[in-house]
């Protein structure tokens, strides 16, 4: 199966119609000037164990910046494993992960799938706890505003944590992750506590916000179809090895259920099928 990726003509655009300029504006804001943010990645030789389990063998990946890419794999084949060695949360026991010169700890953040929130402190407050370091600077609550104006979520500001539902949560958590304006955004399975629709709306916020800040994002998924419905690309992971690299030829926006991300989604799960029944 041959799948095309969508080309703009410039010679075929027309005017932005007056409906279509706020969004076009908000776009256009936010977008990075010049390069993409993002922070390529290169692995070479990663290795880890735990105890006489090797997870992952001499795991070899490059990552353009700005890129997107999922991880997919059977439950224990190392893809958690390999996205807290990027992030730094786990130290290897061999090889090298690198992100180019003047990276800075802040520059890389996780989003997990447990939203991790401080049940005492506030939105508002959950979200400045991102800024590390910086809590203290004398904007950091504007910061947290436009992060949580990022997410949608600018009227929960005041509210406590319990009062919100679970995808409002993972919105605090994806706004905490952003407000500190990382160039690798890493996500270990953030959306898969949540209900269909729910996840759905996030889908397209984590696609919207990497588009307007341009950071490399790395997702650890369950779930095939969230895979090609995000990605650029999708590493399926297999006994601790890059087992299949594959590149995800389909335009943005992504229809859901379209023909061509059903063939991808079916590709990538009869390889993960052909290596064991727990997907």
């Amino acid at each position: 199966m041959m799948q095309e990726a969508l080309r703009f003509d410039p010679r075929a655009a027309g005017p932005v119609t007056r409906a279509d300029f706020p969004e076009q504006a908000r776009v256009a804001r936010h977008q990075p000037k010049g390069a993409r943010r993002g922070l390529p990645l290169t692995i070479r030789g990663l290795r880890k164990s735990f105890g006489d389990n090797a997870v992952l063998r001499a795991i070899d990946l490059h990552i353009p910046a700005g890129q997107f890419v999922a991880i997919v794999g059977r439950s224990g084949c190392g893809k958690s494993t390999l996205l807290r060695l990027i992030a730094g949360l786990e130290k290897p026991d061999a090889g090298t992960i690198s992100f180019g010169e003047g990276t800075r700890r802040e520059d890389i953040r996780v989003m997990f799938q447990e939203p991790r929130l401080l049940p005492w402190s506030r939105v508002l407050g959950n979200v400045e706890v991102g800024l590390g370091a910086g809590r203290g600077s004398p904007d950091a609550k504007a910061r947290a505003a436009q992060a949580l104006v990022e997410v949608g979520l600018d009227s929960k500001r005041d509210q406590w944590p319990a009062a919100l539902s679970g995808g409002q949560k993972q919105r605090v958590a994806l706004a905490r992750a952003l407000v500190s304006h990382p160039r690798v955004l890493a996500f270990d399975e953030p959306l898969g506590s949540l209900d269909a629709l729910t996840r759905i709306s996030m889908q397209r916020l984590l696609e919207r916000v990497w588009h307007d800040q341009g950071f490399t994002a790395i997702l650890v998924t369950h779930d095939v179809a969230e895979a090609v419905a995000l990605a650029d690309r999708v590493l399926i992971i297999e006994e601790g090895r890059i087992a299949h690299d594959l590149d995800v030829h389909i335009g943005r926006p992504r229809e859901r259920g379209s023909s061509d991300l059903a063939a991808l989604e079916g590709t990538i799960l009869r390889e993960l099928l052909r290596s064991g029944e727990d997907v």
